[in-house]
């Protein structure tokens, strides 16, 4: 059965960094999609940042670009979310998520595979 476990997380304050890490396990595609998701309370889940196989596709949010940087370890089955310059707007539970298609889409019903999430609180 396909797992995917998210790591990372935590709280900093404004202008701080962290980084999450998703794991994927039991996970047959050789192509696919993996990325970060997030939601905060009482707002629709967006897309943050995604990553095909290959690095064809690649996705941002436009409220992270220079901000965020998403890498992979295909190897691994791995994806990475380096975030730094962090807002308290940043604030959300942040979810994996995997489709198995190299090509990225910023929707989140088009996602097959979802992590339990980790939260990011950023602290003014």
């Amino acid at each position: 059965q396909v797992q995917l476990v998210e790591s990372g997380g935590g709280s900093v304050q404004a202008g701080g960094s962290l980084s999450l890490s998703c794991a994927a396990s039991e996970f047959p595609y050789s192509a696919y999609c993996m990325g970060w998701f997030r939601q905060a309370p009482g707002k629709e889940r967006e897309a943050v940042a995604l990553l095909g196989t290959g690095g064809k596709s690649t996705y941002y949010h436009d409220s992270v670009k220079g901000r965020f940087t998403i890498s992979q370890d295909n190897t691994k089955k791995m994806r990475y979310l380096q975030m730094n310059i962090l807002k308290p707007e940043d604030t959300a539970m942040y979810y994996c998520a995997a489709r198995p298609t190299w090509l990225c889409d910023a929707r989140p019903s088009v996602y097959n595979y979802w992590g339990k999430g980790t939260l990011v609180t950023i602290s003014s």
